[in-house]
Parts: structure tokens; sequence; C-alpha cells
């Protein structure tokens, strides 16, 4: 029988403990973050593994969110007490984003975000920090916030970011203007050529659609770049 593989078979520099303390938690993949989540495999089969299974069964953090301490335990690997220990953590993330939402409310009162407002309520919802999500947050007339959608996940180009799918969101919110943002996994958000050119193009299609664009945010590790700040909006 083959030896299953286990963390200790990186090098020391490439484990996820040592990478999460070089570069931040937000250089992690999903299976890195719930590698540590777990600690540790059962006999013959390393946490690795476990952690590929999980995200395999399941398909993102979103649904392991929402999966019972029944469904998770019937992972091979995941009994009641790492099934639990799961839903603790998902339930601590699940808080913290209902903070961070109540916040651009103060109280019953919609406002609209700032820049900072944007990099928080976003960088809640990012599920995997290893990837590119795109956003877009509506608002009203007055300026009242609407909502928040995820529009697509991956590299951000003009393929993936298309102003059909990105104002389909605000018209069907009956937004007056939006924001979009969206996140570099490199930690760094300064913009790439790439959003320069994605953000003017969904600007002039805003203008022809009447919906303006308020602002682009972009979320790098424990920062943000506004364009609106910066003078390209």
């Amino acid at each position: 029988m083959s030896k299953s593989f286990t963390i200790h078979d990186l090098p020391k520099e490439e484990r996820p403990r040592e990478r999460l303390v070089k570069f931040g938690e937000q250089a992690l993949s999903a299976q890195e973050l719930l590698q540590l989540i777990l600690g540790r495999g059962i006999a013959g089969e390393s946490v690795v593994v476990t952690a590929q299974k999980l995200l395999s069964q399941f398909g993102s953090f979103q649904k392991l969110a929402e999966a019972s301490i029944e469904e998770l335990s019937s992972v091979k690997g995941i009994g009641p007490a790492k099934a639990t220990q799961l839903k603790a953590v998902f339930e601590i993330a699940r808080r913290i984003n209902s903070c961070e939402q109540s916040q651009v409310r103060k109280g019953n009162k919609k406002i609209i975000l700032t820049p900072k407002d944007v990099f928080k309520l976003v960088r809640a919802k990012i599920s995997n920090y290893a990837k590119e999500h795109f956003f877009v947050l509506s608002f009203d007339v007055r300026n009242g916030f609407l909502g928040i959608d995820e529009i697509s996940v991956g590299t951000l180009d003009a393929n993936l970011v298309h102003p059909r799918e990105t104002y389909d969101a605000a018209i069907r919110r009956h937004a007056a203007s939006v924001i979009i943002a969206h996140n570099h996994p490199s930690g760094d958000p300064e913009p790439s050529d790439g959003d320069v050119v994605v953000t003017k193009r969904l600007k002039e299609a805003g203008i022809t659609m009447e919906i303006q664009l308020l602002d682009h945010v972009i979320v790098g590790g424990n920062t943000f770049y506004s364009f609106k700040d910066n003078g390209f909006l």
C-alpha cells in the first residue's frame, strides 16, 4: 500500500502554517486553510487528502458552511469532533460578516459606502483568496445601499467581466448607481493595466445605460485601492 502524501512531505517553507506566517492568511488556498483548521488526518490518510475530499464533495466554502454536521461527518476523516470544529469556524465567519453588513446600515438607515466600507464588506465575502472575485454593489437614487452581487470568480479580464453581466445585477435591483470591486490574490491592490481597461469599459457602458459607476475598489491583503480617491473616476 502506497504511503499517503502528507504536509511533512513538503519543504518546510511551502507548508500552510509557514506560508501563513510569512505571507498572511490571504495567500493560502481554500485547501490549505482547511488543512490548518482540521490539524491532522486519520490513520492511512493525511489531512491533505481529507481537505481535498471536503472541497471536492461540497465544491466551495459556502456549501461547506451550509452542510449539516451529519453531512460533514459522512466524509471519511471527518468525525463529529472535526465536523463541529468546522461548523464553529463558519459560524464565526457568519457573525463577522453580519457585523460588517450591519455597520454599513447604521441602525435601519442605509447609507452610501466609503471605499473602506466596501473593502470590509467585500473582504468578508471572498470565499477563496487564491482567486479573484468580482462584485457589484448597487445603490438607489438616494445612494441607499441595495445589495451586493458576485459576478465572477477567476482572472479579472474583459471576457469574465462583461458590462452585460455587471449591469444585469444592477438592473435587477433597480439601481441608479454602482460600485464595482474585486480582490488581488497577490495582496497588492495597485490596479493592473487590465483593471484600468475594465473600469473604463464599465464606466462607458454605465453612461449608456444611465447607471453611474461611482467607484472601483480593489482589495489587496489588508488594504485597498479606490479609483475614485485616486482621481480615475
